[in-house]
């Protein structure tokens, strides 16, 4: 997906009621975006570089055909989902990406006697993270300095599971509501004593459902909370485990994009 200046920001920028401008981070998983007294931020684009490029992870052995792929490694796992949010103070908004990881046939040696020995048979699967940069049109106003937290998530918890009833927001033959399959109530994401707490189909009117009291995290959307086993981990520690840790490539960048009105926001008359 990509991004382009919505027509009325750039007019404004065009006629010098806004300033457009840039604010890349990357490396470390916490970043503000400074916001000047008397003024307010819209941001209405970023370009994300993904962490883990150039980490590389050999696989399983191929024995069976050439689409007899293994499970991708564990050490790379945790880079195929990862996670934006931006707090303005007043608003929090959340961003998921899932990662493609590459996946490549190499010849091994069989007899390390003989380094010529291989066969067709004779294969491994080489995993690598595909960091191509992802592009997403967001629109988000700010008046105070906007805290970015990016990080990889590893695990979403299926802290329960239960069938979805019939109620006029879960409609039969429609939605899950009377399917007897077992869904998704609650995933937990982060640390397991006090984790964040994505509840289905909805908090609102949870009764409605019969799945008994919202837990004390409970919350609509999916997303993760710092932990560094099951919740969001900072890119640049887990780049360590590769030994990248001082280098470029394998670091996430995010660039926003955004105006900057000298002003203040505009009131919303309903």
């Amino acid at each position: 997906m990509s991004w382009q200046i919505p027509t009325q920001i750039e007019q404004d920028i065009i006629a010098g009621k806004a300033k457009y401008q840039t604010f890349q981070t990357g490396n470390g998983g916490q970043s503000i975006l400074p916001v000047p007294p008397n003024s307010y931020a819209v941001i209405f684009g970023y370009d994300f570089s993904p962490a883990g490029g150039g980490n590389s992870v050999m696989g399983d052995e191929l024995t069976t055909g050439v689409n007899a792929l293994g499970l991708i490694p564990t050490r790379l796992r945790p880079f195929e989902t990862q996670q934006i949010s931006f707090y303005t103070g007043t608003d929090f908004f959340p961003f998921i990406h899932h990662v493609n990881v590459e996946a490549s046939a190499v010849p091994y040696i069989v007899d390390a006697t003989n380094p010529l020995e291989t066969t067709t048979k004779s294969v491994k699967i080489l995993y690598s993270i595909d960091n191509t940069p992802l592009s997403r049109q967001v629109y988000i106003t700010s008046t105070n300095d906007v805290t970015i937290t990016v990080g990889l998530i590893l695990r979403a918890l299926r802290n329960t599971a239960a069938a979805i009833p019939v109620t006029n927001r879960t409609p039969q033959g429609l939605t899950y509501g009377g399917s007897p399959q077992l869904v998704n109530v609650q995933t937990d994401y982060g640390p397991a004593v006090t984790p964040q707490q994505f509840m289905q189909p909805s908090t609102k009117d949870f009764a409605d459902f019969a799945f008994g009291l919202l837990p004390g995290n409970a919350d609509n959307q999916a997303f993760a909370t710092p932990d560094a086993t099951n919740g969001l981990i900072d890119a640049s520690e887990f780049s360590a485990a590769f030994a990248t840790i001082d280098l470029a490539g394998p670091a996430y960048y995010l660039c926003l994009h955004y105006a900057i009105y000298s002003k203040t926001i505009p009131e919303q008359r309903g």
